[in-house]
């Protein structure tokens, strides 16, 4: 379908939580060939809605380009956890919507996941090691949270400084 433009850190939309979707249908099949179009282009292994600038619950993930092994990848409608378990690993993650920092993170290993694919049948799912924790990283876009949210105050502190930093560098020009 197309390529949409990812929302970066200070989009708005990226601190609401999305709206519940209602009812499948062709706008939001469109809607999931574009996170799957987005996401793959940019590369990365998830993408939430709110990224492509549209507060919906929806998301993508596949992780296969980092684990060979793992299943192949979902397209989840309303997904929520509904068991987390209580042993964790801490992993580096990064974001599309904040390109260039990573940072590692503490998460749940396994969860269970709930929601309904594209034409509105119910899914559980799951998940361990990175579709598990790219699960939870989408799922959090889609309350308004970044994984920076996840850090130590300090750590963000100084992650944000870095990327603002980043942002406002001239872009260097090419050799002649």
């Amino acid at each position: 379908m197309a390529i949409r433009k990812i929302e970066l850190l200070g989009a708005p939309v990226l601190r609401r939580r999305a709206a519940e979707v209602e009812a499948a249908g062709e706008e939001i099949r469109a809607l999931v060939q574009d996170l799957w179009d987005t996401m793959y282009d940019a590369p990365g292994v998830g993408l939430a809605a709110p990224q492509i600038g549209v507060s919906l619950r929806v998301l993508v993930a596949d992780v296969r380009q980092t684990d060979p092994e793992a299943a192949p990848g979902v397209a989840l409608v309303n997904p929520r956890v509904v068991e987390a378990s209580e042993e964790t690993s801490r992993e580096v993650e990064g974001c599309l919507s904040i390109p260039g920092l990573e940072e590692v993170v503490e998460r749940p290993a396994r969860v269970v996941i709930e929601g309904t694919d594209v034409e509105g049948r119910p899914l559980r799912l799951e998940a361990g090691g990175m579709f598990a924790r790219a699960l939870q990283h989408e799922i959090d876009h889609l309350d308004g949270i970044l994984f920076l949210d996840r850090l130590s105050p300090l750590k963000r502190k100084m992650l944000v400084k870095k990327w603002k930093k980043a942002k406002t560098r001239p872009a260097a020009t090419p050799p002649a």
